[in-house]
């Protein structure tokens, strides 16, 4: 068994004050025995207000929220896959950046989220992330990590089941889906796609998510969960709905699983080409 720990996060628009909840949040996970500790998409920064925002994006070498976290890996000995921050790319665009850090604190693996949110909600929301994010351009793989080979993923992205099957067919014993998920779309599909991912890949699924009302006025929907390879929920951190709260939930994988949901559907072993 192998114990993981997923911080569900209302983070604002203070780096700084979000930071500090990442860090006691690293300790608190290493303390009760986890090997690795998930964050949700823009666990740094979340503010819609562009101007106010840009003044806290910088380049990767210079983010204090990547840093502080790389500090707190190595005195609590322990992962971090830090679900997504906000970085200046040097070309004046954004980029929606993962990153899965070692105990040592060395980063061991990016990704740059490949789908942008560019939606109008029946309910009158609107979102442009292409407006300020430029897309990535590669597939997120880490080897080797507490949680085997992670795949990685950033919230929109679970809408486009092409990624997922390019994690399967690499064999992925874990996909990290971090998010920030709004309200009307949470409540009607969060579960629904999260199962599915997990079910496709034949993989586990982590996804740390954002929860309730933030200083920017947006609204998230939680439900942070843990999922197995046969689609069962083994975690949910519930929603702002519920009362949820923000803070750690710790679920303990059994990586035999794996192995056995496979010789028992091997849909990844069965693909075939889709004839034109």
């Amino acid at each position: 068994m192998t114990r993981i720990a997923l911080l569900q996060m209302t983070s604002g628009i203070d780096p700084a004050a979000n930071a500090a909840m990442i860090v006691a949040a690293i300790a608190e996970a290493a303390a009760d025995g986890a090997a690795m500790v998930f964050t949700p998409e823009m666990s740094g920064l979340i503010d819609r207000e562009r101007k106010r925002a840009a003044a806290h994006v910088m380049p990767e070498a210079d983010d204090p929220v990547l840093a502080a976290t790389r500090e707190a890996a190595v005195r609590a000995g322990i992962w971090v896959a830090l679900g997504s921050l906000a970085v200046a790319r040097g070309d004046g665009r954004f980029a929606n950046r993962a990153f899965v850090i070692d105990a040592a604190g060395e980063i061991r693996g990016r990704y740059d989220k490949l789908h942008m949110f560019d939606v109008d909600l029946a309910t009158g929301e609107s979102w442009r992330e292409s407006s300020a994010y430029a897309p990535g351009e590669a597939l997120g793989v880490v080897e080797d990590t507490p949680v085997g080979r992670l795949g990685l993923a950033i919230c929109y992205d679970i809408r486009f089941p092409a990624l997922f099957e390019a994690l399967g067919q690499r064999r992925c014993d874990t996909i990290a889906i971090p998010a920030a998920f709004t309200v009307p779309t949470g409540r009607d599909h969060w579960h629904l796609l999260q199962r599915a991912r997990a079910v496709e890949a034949s993989a586990f699924v982590l996804s740390a998510a954002q929860v309730g009302r933030h200083a920017d006025g947006r609204e998230t929907y939680g439900h942070s969960l843990a999922i197995d390879p046969w689609g069962e929920v083994l975690l949910d951190l519930g929603g702002a709905e519920e009362g949820a709260a923000t803070g750690l939930g710790f679920v303990d994988l059994d990586f035999g699983r794996i192995a056995e949901v496979r010789r028992q559907l091997p849909s990844l072993a069965n693909r075939r080409e889709i004839p034109n």
